[in-house]
């Protein structure tokens, strides 16, 4: 027997009142397709993340050009005709920047013959306890005692590399609502060939791909107190989202800052960001590291020849620097597409845009005139949030525990395939598109994931339309 209508239409109201909540998106939003402000541009082929920020001026893209060089050609070992451009190694990953951030895109895990892990690298500490309060502050972790804080699996001739990098998985399935079925795959890391003797036996990992350049100099420019705004790390409004931000060490400050850059923001600036790169990657000193990465245990390391003191020398840093601020954001794609807006509000009808925060706007004194007073559409936070045991590497940094992750900003998401070859995402480049992305997220995300594995197929494609345009 059917319910008298008088007890349908208050369900009825309630059904109508929860549609009503549920975002709905007719148009894109003025200024939206311009990611990056004036400093947007609009290539969408392979070189689309290697283009200067529209606004600079020729005089400046000149400069922008001498950083360039000094981020894609390869350094050489020591001594050498290239003056500028010796000092590799004697351990390192790679011997050009290009080589890990692919066409300034993204890294991706070794294949089964690769010679090296090349755009993935692999962190290294011990867990630490009070008393090594000190180097925590400074460092954020304690480092394995023989290999460092970075595993490198190439060395210059005489010197022994510290080991071999691969990584094997083990798939499992997850199904949605509609019996839909996605196979994820969990990595394990292999190390072997071990140069220097066996490593800590409590020894924690964490594999880290490269990630896109694009976009960082703006990142750089959003103000701290816009950051920390969004933080709510005792979830004071009960939305199951704690972002908190990481505390780190600013080598020119010396003292403790916000962290933005790195999986877990563990670098504060971009210049300590680059240094840090040139000296873990590529053996590389600099004035703000002045000595090789060599444990005390490898002494055909610390003896090597070096290119000069600093091998990184200020200017080559600047310039570098100034090439890393500069690249500029590709513009939005075809989010005037009805399927694009429907993916829109089911992004936020999921919840994913609490920590994938859309919009800033840059400081007015931002380091470059170019980066100053923009609206910009990272969709990130920058802030550390809980993603769950399936993303955990174990292995805290700073403030960032084992289960933390920064929010990665996800303009230009839509053209990795294109610029980088893969879509391989995540930290570890587990994820091999954007639907084993979402699937793997957990923790503060769990409910997001549970609203998105009830999506049908064509709500599911309009997700994915939405995230491609970014």
């Amino acid at each position: 027997m059917l319910p008298p209508l008088r007890l349908l239409l208050p369900l009825l109201a309630l059904g109508l009142a929860a549609c009503d909540q549920a975002p709905r998106f007719t148009q894109a939003e003025p200024g939206e397709a311009l990611s990056a402000g004036n400093a947007t541009v609009f290539k969408r082929d392979h070189n689309a993340f290697s283009q200067p920020s529209a606004n600079l001026s020729p005089s400046r893209r000149l400069d922008f050009s001498v950083g360039n060089s000094f981020f894609r050609n390869p350094w050489v070992i020591a001594p050498a005709t290239t003056t500028a451009r010796d000092g590799l190694g004697p351990l390192f990953n790679t011997n050009a920047c290009q080589n890990c951030h692919i066409k300034d895109g993204r890294g991706h895990p070794p294949g089964p013959d690769a010679v090296s892990a090349a755009s993935m690298l692999v962190r290294l500490s011990l867990p630490a306890g009070a008393e090594h309060a000190e180097t925590l502050e400074r460092l954020g972790v304690l480092a394995e005692p023989t290999y460092g804080g970075q595993l490198q699996d190439m060395a210059t001739p005489g010197i022994a590399p510290e080991g071999k990098v691969r990584v094997s998985y083990r798939l499992h399935s997850l199904k949605f609502a509609d019996g839909h079925s996605v196979e994820l795959r969990q990595p394990a890391l292999e190390i072997s060939k071990l140069g220097y003797g066996p490593l800590h036996p409590d020894t924690q990992f964490s594999a880290r791909i490269a990630p896109p350049m694009i976009g960082l100099g703006l990142l750089e420019a959003i103000p701290a107190a816009a950051i920390l705004a969004n933080a709510d790390p005792d979830d004071a409004d009960g939305d199951g989202i704690s972002g908190r931000a990481n505390r780190v060490w600013d080598d020119a400050l010396q003292r403790s800052v916000l962290g933005r850059f790195g999986w877990k923001a563990g670098q504060p600036t971009l210049n300590q960001q680059n240094a840090h790169a040139f000296a873990g990657d590529m053996g590389l000193t600099s004035g703000l590291l002045a000595h090789d990465d060599c444990s005390p245990g490898q002494t055909d390391c610390r003896s090597a020849r070096h290119g000069g003191e600093p091998e990184v020398s200020d200017s080559i840093l600047a310039s570098v620097l100034f090439y890393s601020r500069n690249l500029g954001v590709p513009a939005r794609r075809d989010l005037d597409s009805p399927q694009v807006l429907a993916g829109k509000g089911l992004f936020h009808q999921a919840g994913c845009q609490r920590c994938h925060t859309p919009q800033f706007t840059t400081a007015s004194d931002a380091a470059e005139p170019e980066l100053a007073k923009q609206t910009i559409r990272p969709y990130s936070d920058l802030l550390l949030h809980d993603m769950g045991p399936g993303l955990a590497d174990k292995r805290s940094e700073f403030l960032a525990s084992g289960r933390e992750w920064r929010t990665p900003p996800l303009w230009g998401i839509g053209l990795t395939e294109t610029v980088s070859g893969h879509t391989q995402l995540l930290h570890d480049g587990r994820a091999r598109d954007l639907l084993e992305a979402i699937l793997w997220h957990g923790g503060e995300a769990e409910a997001a994931k549970q609203q998105v594995l009830t999506f049908a197929a064509d709500e599911r494609a309009a997700l994915l339309a939405f995230l491609n345009s970014l």
